[in-house]
């Protein structure tokens, strides 16, 4: 084809269509994290003389990319100030009793709180409530988190603020001169997709959602009942020593089971019960998060990890004064993956103690220690608050506990509610930038005490801002090199003969399979300039192909790493792989259907 000739003769497009394929390789193989990616193939294209520097760092200073930071710290005081706390009440009602209920608040009030907060901590805030729901009505978790996560998923469509992806396809817009986009740009797709959504989850058959809380045919009866995984050691003063396993304490009083025993280098598998304990044994536990505490304020049994002469955290007791206990994950693109606990030298990296590991419902044979670390893992942590809140500031480690003294007084709620309202009606009231009432949002927010200014700081995600300002530049180097324009001639073959429709449903459903294994961001990147490329050809405007490839981008419903929410919901909610898959896949058809048509009658009338 003409098309591949071009580029082989074009050595800028040659070298641009190897960064390329190395960037794929490397987003799919999750070999580096994915914001070092995007630099890599940034710094790539400006050593090879693809891009001059002042146009390969020109997404660093752009208006969408400013914006985004800005909408950090606004989201950050908004939660520290207790905006949600009426919708944790509501939740905990008597008017909410049933699973469908649960999802209709989530679908009607939720989703579209996403549209103007990121929804990360949206599912973070909320995760613990729904749990808690879940407990006092005797109901499984599962039933209820993967709607969670995709409500948050449908609102994230609604405005411009709702996702960083909606704002990198602002930013490649305007880097490839068609004007960013407007804050209500693609509402009026967002809304018939967000109300089409959560009817399907309302509607949906109760068993597309599984019942995984049950253990044994009972239903987990706590929060703290999910199982961790932790060592323990048995000290020589010990009242479990001489003891059979069946006959000891430690499983007449907890709830505990035994997967290991180990005693110099000898290791015993289950069965267990009739093993005599002895001073100096090592002990692999499946046990509750209550039932742990207990066990260590007893002295019953020592953590492992407590045995350890670390200068962090030795010689500390395990409810020692200003230590908090908090559950942090593993989201996906952790550079912690991949790794044991003893090769990353956790306690002295983070100065944090790892007390237990949970990982949905598979079993960790492996001591603590050695555990090689996965993606939606979740780990159970000791540490002093300020290590804590370093913690939050950490792309590798999500934080799930809240830390209640780091909210301000609910006096500022009603401050903060009214200066994110200001935020979003004054630019489409005034000739005012977007990017300018954000500032002056965040400005007005540490103004009214609703955030500190280090937690300003604190609460933007670097390694967002790093991977959307290096892959936005990434998109002019395609579409400057012509790379975009051959790529574009060959999905146009492809493509030769389909109606308009049909056109936009396979770009859709290109975009949205392509997200299941890279990140949102980097399909964006990818596709976006390719896609512009064929607005002519179909007769609509370019900015109808980036809506496009920005909503298959977003419809992520098919598997746990398509959208981190999904990650955040797995664990907690005991879900195997292919239960998002079966939940997801008719909302999934639904989108791929609904989205073309939407964005044709938007763009042409139909």
């Amino acid at each position: 084809m003409n098309e591949v000739s071009v580029v082989l003769e074009n050595p800028q497009a040659l070298i641009t269509l190897g960064v390329l394929l190395l960037a794929v390789v490397l987003f799919i193989s999750n070999a580096l994290a994915t914001e070092l990616t995007g630099l890599l193939s940034l710094a790539l294209l400006m050593a090879t003389g693809v891009l001059t520097p002042q146009k390969a760092l020109a997404g660093f200073g752009s208006p969408a990319l400013i914006t985004l930071m800005g909408l950090f710290a606004v989201s950050a005081a908004l939660f520290r100030s207790g905006a949600l706390d009426r919708l944790r009440e509501l939740i905990a009602s008597e008017r909410i009793r049933t699973p469908r209920r649960l999802i209709a608040l989530l679908g009607l009030v939720v989703a579209p709180i996403s549209g103007v907060v990121p929804n990360t901590p949206v599912v973070a805030s909320l995760l613990p409530v729904i749990e808690a729901w879940c407990i006092r009505r005797k109901l499984s978790p599962s039933r209820v988190l993967l709607p969670l996560s995709f409500a948050t998923v449908l609102g994230g469509t609604l405005t411009l603020l709702g996702s960083s992806v909606n704002l990198l396809v602002s930013d490649i817009s305007e880097q490839l001169g068609y004007g960013s986009l407007e804050l209500f740009s693609f509402t009026a797709i967002g809304v018939p997709i967000w109300l089409v959504g959560t009817f399907y989850m309302l509607l949906a058959p109760k068993g597309l959602l599984p019942d995984r809380g049950r253990n044994d045919n009972q239903l987990v009866g706590s929060i703290d009942q999910i199982g961790y995984f932790t060592e323990v050691t048995i000290p020589f003063n010990s009242n479990l020593v001489g003891q059979s396993l069946h006959n000891s304490r430690l499983q007449r009083r907890f709830d505990v089971d035994v997967l290991e025993l180990q005693r110099g280098i000898e290791k015993f598998l289950p069965p267990l019960a009739d093993r005599t304990i002895e001073p100096g044994d090592r002990l692999l536990l499946r046990v509750t998060r209550s039932d742990l505490l207990r066990l260590q304020q007893e002295h019953t049994v020592q953590l492992a990890q407590k045995q350890s002469k670390d200068k962090f955290n030795s010689s500390k007791s395990f409810s020692g004064e200003g230590q908090k206990i908090v559950e942090v994950l593993l989201p996906s693109g952790s550079t912690l993956a991949g790794a044991s606990l003893r090769e990353l030298r956790f306690r002295q990296r983070h100065n944090a103690t790892v007390l237990a590991l949970r990982r949905g419902q598979q079993t960790v044979q492996e001591r603590l220690g050695q555990a090689v670390l996965r993606e939606g893992d979740v780990l159970l942590l000791q540490a002093p608050l300020d290590s804590i809140r370093g913690l939050q500031a950490n792309n590798d480690l999500l934080v799930l506990d809240q830390i209640e003294n780091d909210l301000p007084t609910a006096r500022r709620k009603p401050i903060a509610i009214a200066i994110a309202l200001s935020m979003l009606l004054v630019p489409t009231i005034t000739p005012l930038p977007l990017v300018a009432a954000v500032l002056l949002a965040v400005i007005a927010m540490v103004v009214g005490g609703c955030i500190r200014p280090a937690e300003v700081q604190r609460s933007i995600r670097l390694d967002v801002i790093l991977l959307l300002g290096s892959l936005s530049s990434f998109s002019v180097a395609m579409q400057d090199t012509g790379l975009a324009d051959s790529l574009a001639r060959i999905l146009e073959f492809g493509l030769e003969g389909l109606p308009i429709y049909l056109s936009l449903l396979m770009i859709f459903l290109a975009t949205t399979i392509l997200t299941q294994f890279i990140s949102n961001a980097a399909s964006v990147a990818l596709f976006a300039p390719v896609a512009i490329q064929l607005a002519s050809n179909l007769n609509l405007p370019p900015k109808a192909l980036l809506i496009t490839v920005l909503f298959g981008a977003s419809q992520s419903f098919l598997t746990p790493m398509g959208y981190q929410t999904n990650l955040m919901v797995f664990g907690p909610g005991r879900y195997r792989f292919f239960d998002v898959t079966r939940y997801g896949i008719g909302l999934t058809v639904l989108m791929t259907l609904m989205i073309p048509g939407l964005i044709l009658w938007q763009y042409r009338g139909f």
